[in-house]
């Protein structure tokens, strides 16, 4: 085997594997951001109870690990998947220190 083909062939798998982790453990992490931004935000902008809010919350946290992953797996780019996932976790971070500093 050439040289050159093996150091694609391990170039390939630490692209997956950087993949994989931005998908399932930092894309877990942006969900549950997301899922707190959305449980603080629903009573605010709506009628809704803290309970209702955090129960649709959480539903909804299904939706946004689901479209993170594959997200992930569709972009061009390991590099540019972990620059969305770590700007919508930025994003999402600041959004969270907001509400929190609003709602006491």
């Amino acid at each position: 085997m050439a040289k050159a083909s093996v150091e694609e062939s391990a170039r390939y798998r630490w692209m997956v594997v950087s993949r994989l982790l931005a998908g399932f453990i930092a894309g877990y992490l942006v969900a549950s951001l997301g899922t707190i931004v959305l449980a603080l935000l629903l009573p605010l902008v709506s009628d809704t109870s803290q309970a209702e809010a955090l129960l649709i919350a959480n539903m909804w946290s299904f939706v946004f690990y689901g479209v993170i992953v594959i997200w992930v797996f569709t972009t061009r780019s390991a590099s540019r998947a972990w620059m969305g996932v770590l700007g919508w976790g930025a994003f999402l971070g600041t959004a969270w220190f907001l509400l929190r500093q609003l709602t006491g």
